[in-house]
């Protein structure tokens, strides 16, 4: 699995994955949202195993919980606990930046380090300082430290900006921390417009063929590092840094797969959780192949949501006023049937032209956010009325965060590296696939064919899973308030309740609406009752609605 932008997905050529606020804010000013359908689908989910049936491993992980790890800093690990960073000025007006390191592997920590890059934004005042926030934007992928630099830090409540010195650390594999790299520029733009929905052996070839691509490159530039990028290393990395900053207890703000990190940290290090806030929270119980089946519903129940404002604004491409979102989606699927046959022009510099999977691509990418459905409209337009797809690939460019000179960031490379390790692949062949598209068309009729076949780029990776679906109960942890909305594409309602039935002290905090996570999206209700708790710690009575 924008939802782990988050929670999460595997990385491929197509959509669907849980990712972050600060992706579907980019979205409206032609960002990134999620990641793309192979992206899409890989940047939520990879869990299942393969050769054991959903059910089978979804029992399994509701008796698996993940235990807390000793008290005491182990002597090996004291000399990174003991770290003085070395903090200058990082070309971001407030902000400091510095590195510090980790060992590659825990279990052998003379193996060697893997230096993390770190930001923070002192506290303005007035008031007693509350020590560090540290926050994540979720992917797996997202830069931290882009979005603290770029949002979090200039644009969290003055408040809560006042009190906590804003903090982010880029997790090992991404970004401004060793990030892994795969595909250059021109072999990710054939990357990204690979059919996601094969129609003979050959584009199933295809495919395939593209999935190993991908993970060869991957495996190539990293082989050490691809073995360690999990999220439990990366939850130990951020106890470093919470010691490091000199803070008792960690506070933190996860968006989307942030929920699975900081309810992971919970996991592992109870007694030193402080405020944590879990924002369009991911179900860790689950194995890959139910993720991505429930995230595709909640990708299918946000376009109803868009299908039924669309027919209702003058000019809706895609069905008159007092069409049903079945009819919407309909005329939506047959715009897609088209793309597969011809794809339509843009007007890209690089000669691109926007295809069946671009085109899902950039409609996934506006779920995220409703603000972002009137450019979707216009964009439809563009692409059915006028033979026009730049603004489609706009969104879609945004979703893989594209720059205009064809350079990709490497979110979908350690969106991968992530996934791929945290859990075992959905499907393990492509007839596996195929037995299983009938569930996921039921879940979606537009974006379930698709998301099925994103689902199995994990299948070819280099490197084998070393989690397992497993439940979090964070015995001992201090409150944490756990957020889900109700229409939430990419981090589906039912994971926030789940989650928040696992953690052991969770306060479930609901916002009714449209869009990937609600923390400071609109809602003063939301935006209050969390300010609160992390400024006063009093956190929300169990089962609060906002609207």
């Amino acid at each position: 699995m924008d939802t782990r932008r988050t929670p999460r997905t595997v990385s491929s050529p197509g959509p669907a994955a849980p990712r972050s606020r600060g992706a579907h804010r980019r979205v409206r000013g032609g960002a990134r949202t999620a990641a793309g359908l192979l992206a899409a689908a890989a940047l939520l989910v990879s869990a299942c195993s393969s050769g054991s049936s959903t059910t089978s491993t979804a029992s399994a992980a509701q008796e698996a919980a993940l235990v807390a790890l000793p008290r005491s800093t182990p002597a090996a690990l004291s000399p990174y606990y003991a770290q003085k960073p070395a903090w200058r000025g990082c070309g971001v007006p407030g902000f400091q930046c510095a590195t510090i390191k980790a060992p590659l592997d825990y279990a052998k920590p003379s193996a060697g380090d893997v230096r993390l890059a770190v930001t923070r934004k002192k506290a303005t005042g007035p008031g007693e300082r509350l020590g560090s926030l540290l926050v994540n934007p979720g992917g797996p992928g997202g830069s931290a430290i882009g979005y603290v630099q770029a949002y979090a830090g200039i644009g969290y409540p003055a408040e809560v900006r006042a009190r906590y010195d804003m903090v982010a650390v880029d997790p090992r594999g991404v970004a401004r921390s060793e990030p892994v790299e795969c595909l250059d520029g021109p072999a990710m733009d054939t990357y990204t417009r690979t059919d996601t929905t094969p129609d003979d052996a050959r584009e199933t070839d295809g495919l395939v063929e593209a999935y190993r691509t991908f993970a060869e490159g991957c495996g190539a530039d990293a082989p050490r590092l691809l073995r360690h990028v999990s999220t439990a290393e990366t939850a130990r990395d951020m106890d470093i840094v919470r010691a490091v900053l000199g803070d008792e207890k960690l506070n933190f703000v996860g968006a989307s797969y942030g929920t699975f990190l900081g309810a992971t940290y919970a996991g592992l290090f109870p007694e030193r959780t402080g405020r944590l806030v879990l924002d369009g929270a991911m179900d860790p119980s689950l194995p890959a192949r139910r993720l991505n089946l429930e995230q595709t519903a909640g990708f299918e129940t946000a376009f109803r949501s868009f299908a039924r404002d669309c027919v209702r604004q003058a000019g809706c491409p895609l069905g008159a006023k007092g069409a049903s979102p079945e009819q919407v989606g309909e005329n939506l699927k047959a715009f897609f049937e088209k793309l597969d046959a011809r794809p339509v022009p843009t007007g890209d510099a690089d000669g691109r032209r926007l295809t069946e999977s671009l085109a899902t691509t950039g409609v996934i990418a506006a779920m995220y956010d409703e603000g972002s459905w009137e450019q979707l409209r216009e964009a439809l337009t563009s692409a059915m009325k006028e033979n026009d797809g730049s603004g489609l690939l706009v969104l879609s460019d945004g979703y893989y965060e594209r720059d205009a000179d064809g350079r990709y960031s490497n979110l979908m490379f350690a969106n991968a590296a992530v996934n791929c390790l945290d859990l075992p692949p959905s499907f393990a062949t492509p007839d596996e696939v195929r037995a299983a598209l009938p569930d996921f068309e039921k879940a979606s009729p537009i974006f379930g064919e698709g998301l099925a076949w994103a689902a199995l780029n994990c299948a070819y990776w280099p490197v084998g899973a070393t989690g397992e679906p497993h439940r979090i109960e964070a015995k001992g942890a201090a409150p944490i308030v756990v957020v889900g909305t109700t229409r939430d594409p990419a981090t589906p309602y039912r994971w926030a309740q789940a989650l928040a039935g696992q953690l052991s002290s969770a306060r479930l905090l609901t916002y009714d609406g449209d869009g990937h996570t609600a923390y400071g999206r609109g809602s003063s209700c939301i935006d209050r009752t969390i300010n609160a708790y992390l400024l006063r710690g009093t956190p929300p009575k169990d089962g609060k609605r906002c609207s």
